[in-house]
């Protein structure tokens, strides 16, 4: 990991988020093998992921954005209300403006519905790969809490939840009658954004440091979002959902150690 360590820290955002797209890429993937997927264990890895997230969201995210708010002479406490609440409600609007034409669409073919599937998917993957930026741009300035493992460890979270959004657009798509090529390289394309987003992020904390607080805690305000509205729910769906929740403390408990013991 030297060589990693020793990258500019956009080109790091970048590799990272690449890993996050190619964790999509290979949930679609899955429609080369089969036409569904083991319930539990989609379950375990949405838990889990959810677990990681929101430790990522304080220990990686909201801590730092309150120290260098404090550091640069902000008020903290409105500066990370602010950019969390525009996180969560920037998605939020994209969800009802998503509804309101999945409702339009009902009565449409169900390859219509696909089509709304890939784009909110790829509508939430836009913040997902804004929060990676941010971590590994947020290291610029050597902040408590913003470390390189933190950061890896972020997008490795996020790469997880991927996988089962991968596969959520490819399989449909498979049962629609798409080919299986045509399946894969549609489920795919939804995390295509990441790495978009993921170099804009480390470049807008870098090029403008009064800009990182606002940031850190949008990233944040749009992962727990994700996390509430849909990561614990769907994996809540699950029969064993006691056994299911374990895995989201799980999840929590690597992020924690991560970021106490070696942060």
């Amino acid at each position: 990991m030297v060589w990693f360590s020793q990258l500019p820290h956009p080109v790091q955002a970048l590799i990272a988020t690449l890993f996050t797209w190619g964790v999509t890429a290979l949930g679609a993937a899955l429609v080369f093998l089969f036409r569904s997927v083991e319930k539990n264990v989609l379950d375990a890895c949405l838990g889990f992921a959810a677990g990681v997230m929101i430790a990522a969201s304080f220990w990686s995210l909201l801590g730092p954005a309150i120290e260098m708010a404090a550091a640069l002479g902000m008020v903290s406490w409105v500066t990370v209300l602010v950019g969390f609440l525009g996180g969560g409600i920037l998605l939020f609007v994209g969800d009802r403006i998503m509804s309101r034409g999945e409702e339009s669409a009902a009565a449409e073919s169900s390859r219509r519905r696909c089509a709304m599937l890939i784009f909110s998917i790829t509508l939430h993957n836009i913040p997902e790969g804004l929060a990676v930026g941010v971590a590994f741009g947020s290291l610029q300035y050597g902040l408590d809490g913003a470390t390189l493992a933190a950061a890896c460890l972020l997008a490795l979270g996020i790469g997880i939840q991927n996988f089962p959004e991968g596969t959520a657009v490819s399989l449909p798509l498979l049962r629609e009658g798409c080919s299986r090529k045509t399946a894969f390289m549609l489920g795919q394309l939804s995390g295509i954004v990441e790495p978009v987003a993921g170099i804009l992020g480390a470049v807008l904390v870098i090029g403008a440091r009064r800009l990182l607080p606002y940031l850190l805690a949008f990233a944040a305000g749009a992962m727990v979002y994700v996390v509430v509205e849909e990561l614990i729910p769907e994996s809540q769906t699950n029969e064993n959902k006691d056994f299911i929740a374990l895995f989201t403390l799980l999840g929590f408990s690597v992020m924690m150690i991560l970021d106490i013991a070696l942060g």
